[in-house]
């Protein structure tokens, strides 16, 4: 058993999507989108038996901690290894290390693709020397579903408003096609835009979203879905499929015509295509923390669960220290920026609150 850095893509994928910790976050294709979101580089680390057959594998994104500077090593959903107690995560731990002490990394952050409570996971991170960290970086609340039965019995299972806004969006002339090329790109991200402005929410670059079309397009792993009226775009979205799920990824919509219901539409539609690439989850991913009404997110919640399914609640984040003295002074400022964080939250929904007790 041997410990190295893995530069086969296809052994890579092969390996991640069999596992019971598959996440497109630790798919070979997300660490050559870590530039995009301010990672210096990915490293894919793997453990491979006698034979040569990947056994655990964690990528890991290598990023400076703001403030401070100083760098750290994250494995978004990581690490991927089927069993806890192997001797095959020590192995991967240790080469992990290595490389920690030549990049001078003061931790490892790992957020495993297991729920919560695991207790094999628990013990085995606490028996590794991780200690839990409250602040997650990768959201923890998911909104998850089972996308086996027929379409029938989805259609039947959501709310009934639900299917009625599916239909009356075709009835009103809402039709999805599939994006192609730049100028539906352009078009997708002048939506975002609109929406990542009216929601409040910060979105990256142009470029970034092209490049994960391109990325997981090649193997015919994600589709850009646009809704349109007449010839006008009024929403998209960006799905992608890893393994036996499929994801949610990116949702835009127009400030116009909302109520034609494209945003049914175009997810009904994205879980169609989910079945036909022989998914068995459709991940609508992130939910509010806290589920009560009037929180920040409850309409977005609101929205996922029309359409049936359940709710996930990932593992906590843990962190492995090197350096201990770095990571007390980062572990100070990180409850600090969430205290801020959260002050801020609370405001936006008092004032949200008051907005509404006028309106």
């Amino acid at each position: 058993m041997e410990a190295q850095m893995i530069t086969d893509r296809q052994l890579w994928n092969d390996f991640v999507q069999s596992s019971a910790c598959c996440n497109i976050t630790q798919s070979y294709e997300w660490g050559d989108l870590a530039g995009y979101v301010g990672k210096k580089e990915a490293l894919r680390i793997g453990v491979v038996d006698s034979s040569g057959k990947l056994c655990a594998a964690m990528l890991v994104l290598v990023a400076d901690a703001p403030i401070i500077k100083q760098r750290y090593f994250y494995a978004p959903r990581g690490p991927v290894i089927d069993d806890p107690d192997s001797p095959a995560l020590g192995v991967l731990l240790d080469y992990t290390r290595f490389w920690a002490r030549k990049q001078n990394a003061f931790m490892l952050k790992v957020e495993p693709g297991v729920e919560d409570h695991n207790l094999p996971w628990l013990a085995a991170l606490r028996h590794h020397g991780f200690r839990i960290n409250p602040h997650h970086a990768h959201i923890r609340h998911e909104w998850v579903l089972n996308i086996i039965p027929s379409e029938a019995s989805l259609l039947s299972q959501m709310k009934p408003k639900w299917r009625y806004n599916i239909r009356l969006a075709e009835r009103k002339g809402v039709t999805i096609r599939r994006g192609i090329g730049t100028d539906d790109l352009d078009t997708f991200y002048e939506l975002y835009t609109t929406t990542s402005q009216r929601d409040r929410f910060v979105i990256n670059k142009k470029a970034y979203y092209a490049d994960f079309l391109h990325l997981y397009g090649k193997t015919d792993q994600a589709i850009l879905l646009l809704a349109e009226h007449e010839g006008t775009p009024i929403a998209g979205a960006v799905m992608a499929h890893v393994g036996p799920w499929c994801y949610y990824m990116y949702g835009a919509s127009s400030n116009e015509q909302r109520e034609r219901m494209p945003n049914h539409l175009i997810q009904w539609t994205g879980i169609q295509w989910a079945k036909s690439k022989g998914c068995y989850y459709y991940n609508f991913r992130g939910i509010p923390e806290v589920l009560e009404e009037g929180r920040e997110l409850w309409g977005v919640y609101t929205f996922k669960r029309g359409f049936g399914g359940f709710p996930i609640h990932s593992l906590a984040t843990h962190d492995l220290v090197y350096q201990p003295l770095i990571y007390e002074v980062y572990k100070n400022l990180l409850h600090i920026k969430r205290q801020r964080d959260e002050h801020q939250r609370q405001k936006i929904e008092a004032n949200l609150a008051l907005a509404r007790r006028r309106g």
